[in-house]
């Protein structure tokens, strides 16, 4: 190896280990990558600076590494429900004359949903979340949104997924600014991770931090044919000696990835404590529960339902049967990961938020089906979470455009979430302070 290491050959090594910042790693290969993508996610973003004191500052602010395994952190995991989730359809007012009339061939009535309390019941292919409900490890916070919202798909969605406010140009995601922060604090960590199937999602756009995408894999291979072939692939002989601090960044770097490798064998052979549907959004829960219990130092898992694009809950034709096959495989694919999280008391240290562009229209149209809306209800899931319903139900009486109006800023909760789940600087992240709501136990 040269006495000399260049950017270039930093950034070619980067290129090799991680073809793309947010590359795709099925579940045969992403035991290679992601180790590999580990290396060069903590050396990618020093590239264009190679001053010998700032990675001095960054190696010593990685004296504990995320990985170890000792340190049992706190998890957030985002569920994001592509297209405008019906809250009104899933968060049933069945009581409301409002609601009645308003829905001739969508309407829900009493003897069909899962009853809650005040009037108000879940969809009738919920039941597994109605019994989460009861049980207290699902709880909802209604009413949901920000003012003048908006209400096309792209605008929508990249407030949601900027976290701030509507018109202002932000080139990052807000778990993207989570993922530069934690990078800051740990350039050796792997701060998020997205499992799916779609492009990855604008949310998880960072600045410095690589955040990998996950593919279930349906048949992985046996474990003992991956053998020792990570560590293999990474050439020891090309990692400089000596005192040099990038040199020394390096060889942490490739101890680390080994490190995780192993890890991820392990992760990636193992069945979890419960029994998961053959779900898409299950699959890719219980690769998120096989990760946790890996503790490789992920704070941030990202999954979606919908199927990206317009996606599946915009449900402007034929609402009834779309939207209630969406919310079976949602309720059914949560309360397995649930389950098998709870078998250890893992549960406890993690939380999952759900959120939609948008809700609907109370109005059903000619088509049956609703049109974009604004307020909608997030569901919370954990072990740590305020049970029950969280605030109003929104007034069907007063309407925006034919809409319930939000009476719970988003980004409320995503200061919960932030500073009191995951105890970060949640200013830091959103550029302004926001009045917390009370969604977690101390």
């Amino acid at each position: 190896m040269p006495s000399t290491y260049s950017g270039q050959s930093i950034r070619d090594n980067a290129q090799q280990h991680w073809a793309t910042r947010a590359g795709l790693v099925d579940r045969r290969h992403f035991l290679m990558q992601l180790g590999g993508g580990l290396t060069v996610s903590m050396i990618s973003p020093l590239a264009p600076c190679l001053a010998e004191e700032v990675l001095t500052k960054r190696l010593e602010a990685s004296s504990t590494p995320v990985a170890d395994t000792s340190k049992k952190e706190r998890v957030l995991v985002v569920l994001q429900m592509t297209g405008g989730n019906d809250g009104l359809n899933t968060v049933v007012p069945y009581e409301d004359d409002v609601y009645g009339r308003s829905r001739p061939t969508l309407r829900l009535r009493s003897s069909q949903v899962h009853r809650l309390a005040d009037g108000l019941g879940l969809h009738p292919e919920m039941k597994e979340a109605a019994r989460l409900f009861h049980e207290g490890r699902l709880s909802i916070v209604q009413g949901v949104g920000y003012p003048n919202s908006e209400r096309n798909h792209p605008e929508a969605m990249r407030d949601w997924q900027t976290g701030r406010v509507p018109g202002a140009h932000v080139a990052t995601g807000w778990i993207g600014r989570v993922a530069d922060l934690l990078v800051e604090q740990n350039p050796l960590g792997l701060p998020a991770v997205f499992v799916g199937n779609i492009e990855i999602p604008f949310t998880l756009r960072a600045k410095k931090a690589v955040v990998p995408r996950l593919v279930k894999y349906p048949d992985p291979p046996p474990m003992e044919s991956f053998g020792n072939s990570f560590v293999q692939r990474i050439p020891r002989s090309s990692l400089p000696a000596g005192e040099n601090p990038l040199a020394a960044f390096a060889e942490q770097s490739y101890r680390l990835a080994c490190q995780m490798a192993e890890k991820l064998q392990r992760a990636a052979t193992s069945t979890g404590l419960a029994a998961y549907p053959r779900f898409g959004l299950a699959q890719d829960l219980q690769v998120v529960a096989q990760l946790i219990r890996t503790d490789l130092g992920v704070r941030i898992f990202y999954v979606e339902l919908g199927g990206g694009g317009l996606g599946g809950f915009d449900t402007h034709a034929h609402q009834a049967a779309n939207h209630g096959a969406l919310l079976r495989e949602f309720s059914a694919s949560v309360a397995a990961w649930v389950e098998d999280l709870a078998k250890d008391r893992t549960l406890d240290r993690v939380l999952l938020m759900t959120f939609s562009e948008f809700g609907r229209t109370v109005r059903e149209n000619g088509r049956r089906g609703t049109d974009h809306g604004a307020a909608q209800p997030i569901f919370l899931v954990g072990g740590r979470i305020r049970p029950g319903l969280i605030g109003q139900h929104p007034s069907l009486d007063e309407l925006e455009a034919d809409a319930p109006k939000p009476h719970t800023d988003f980004r409320r909760l995503y200061r919960m979430v932030l500073q009191e789940w995951l105890g970060l600087d949640a200013k830091a992240v959103l550029g302004a302070e926001w009045p917390p709501v009370p969604i977690v136990l101390s």
